[in-house]
């Protein structure tokens, strides 16, 4: 039961980025990103397929490694759900920001006042998060033992990591 999380996780990363472009020169991806045609549209519906898969795999990945009674889990998977609502404002806002520094990219050096945005907009989102997750775990402690509450946490923490790892190989650094 302890590999399946690990065998679900090397799954989806072994099966490579789900919006990510064929490699590419730099100078090709910079001609793509400000070529005016469906690159938007394309990263848009890639995000979009990504989303749906995380959103699947998640629950059954917390469902397998769980071990959740009949009693946690009828309080659990409703926390859970409100969470992922929670998660899912913020991937919007993460999104986003991906959008901008991707634009920012396409349209050369930035300005100064644009880059203390982008820093500000950066920092105020890993605060959120942060202060959501808190607040969930300490609900989970409530319903849960502190084990399987420490658990989730755990499994939420990998899965984040993998989906900003998504984000993460597409977004060129900013010049």
């Amino acid at each position: 039961m302890k590999h399946k999380l690990l065998c679900v996780l090397t799954a989806l990363s072994l099966a490579g980025p789900a919006w990510a472009e064929p490699a590419a020169s730099s100078k090709d991806s910079k001609e793509a990103a400000k070529a005016p045609d469906s690159q938007g549209a394309v990263v848009d519906s890639k995000m979009e397929i990504l989303r749906q898969k995380i959103k699947t795999d998640k629950k059954y990945i917390v469902s397998e490694n769980m071990n959740l009674t009949d009693a946690e889990a009828k309080s659990f998977w409703p926390l859970y759900e409100s969470y992922q609502k929670d998660l899912a404002k913020l991937n919007e806002r993460i999104e986003s920001l991906a959008k901008t520094y991707i634009s920012a990219d396409a349209k050369g050096p930035i300005s100064d006042q644009l880059a203390k945005k982008l820093i500000a907009d950066q920092l105020e989102i890993e605060r959120a998060e942060l202060d959501a997750k808190k607040a969930m775990l300490a609900k989970a402690g409530k319903i849960l033992p502190a084990w399987k509450a420490a658990k989730y946490g755990q499994m939420e923490n990998k899965m984040r990591a993998l989906v900003k790892y998504e984000l993460a190989i597409n977004i060129p650094l900013i010049e």
